[in-house]
């Protein structure tokens, strides 16, 4: 004989899966909707919004912004962004552009779809630097470039000699390689995101790790408050700083999908968050009284 429930039992059952649907729904809501946070003595604020797929950064030394929009198949585009906070295409037809770099006067920028150029931007002329494989992450000095590819195997760091032409392979066999970052000292740090971990670059073929244990690592940046570190999350992503002692500290909380971090002067950064597609600006709090 089927099982037939009372109408108050039914009404009960009801209330219970309704109850269960809502709880499921309400943890991803929150973590969507959950606003970003900073750590005392820090504060932020939206320097721009509507970017979307907001991705690399970099001044252009006169004022404006270069900012990456990282859209496949030959769609993704370099931005522009003036002082007065006009926006205007200065590179089309990329696939996920991804990692940029002021060098020589000029931008670099890789792609981060499939294997392709990594591209030198100057005087309004497009020119192939080299070529790679999936470049994620972009730094450079007055002499080098590096590069490093974001592949599930077999990706590299790689060292680009611009006086020379010469391509050097310093690191092969990564696992989803993403930021690289050269201090003012010559240290160089790279990010592999699927392993969690930054490491610091040894000529000596054993590489120091410097923070493991992160969710989904991706850009670094080397400045005079030490590395900081953005994670590449969809949600509860972080911006994490190493400072000079060693000591990780979390400066921003509860980030989507973060990317580039670039400092502005001594006590500002910029960060693109692109799950919301838009750049935030970091700013240390004065101790004045």
């Amino acid at each position: 004989m089927p099982l037939t429930l009372q109408p108050t039992h039914r009404r009960r059952w009801l209330w219970l899966l309704a109850a269960l649907l809502v709880g499921g729904l309400a943890v991803p809501a929150w973590r969507h909707l959950f606003p970003v946070t900073a750590a005392a003595g820090w504060d932020y604020r939206v320097y721009q919004q509507g970017i979307s797929r907001v991705s690399a950064l970099a001044l252009d030394g006169k004022g404006g912004l270069y900012v990456s929009q990282e859209a496949l198949d030959g769609r993704g585009t370099i931005l522009l962004l003036a002082a007065d906070g006009q926006r205007r295409e200065v590179l089309g037809g990329l696939s996920k552009p991804d990692g940029q770099a002021m060098f020589r006067g000029g931008l670099v920028t890789g792609q981060e779809e499939g294997p392709g150029p990594v591209l030198w931007l100057h005087d309004g002329q497009r020119s192939v630097l080299f070529q790679a494989d999936s470049v994620e992450g972009i730094a450079a000095d007055g002499r080098y470039v590096y590069a490093i590819e974001d592949k599930t195997s077999g990706g590299r760091l790689l060292r680009y000699d611009a006086d020379s032409g010469t391509l050097e392979v310093l690191r092969s066999g990564l696992i989803e390689g993403e930021g690289v970052s050269l201090c003012d000292d010559g240290r160089l740090f790279y990010v592999e995101k699927a392993k969690g971990w930054v490491k610091q670059w040894q000529a000596n073929g054993v590489d120091r790790l410097v923070v493991d244990g992160l969710n989904q690592p991706g850009f670094v940046q080397c400045t005079a408050d030490g590395l900081w570190i953005t994670e590449d999350a969809t949600h509860m992503a972080r911006l994490l700083l190493v400072d000079p002692t060693g000591r990780l500290q979390v400066i921003l909380r509860h980030l989507r999908s973060a990317q580039t971090i670039i400092p502005v002067d001594s006590s500002r950064y910029l960060v693109a968050e692109q799950g919301r597609d838009r750049i935030l600006e970091i700013n240390r709090q004065s101790m004045d009284p």
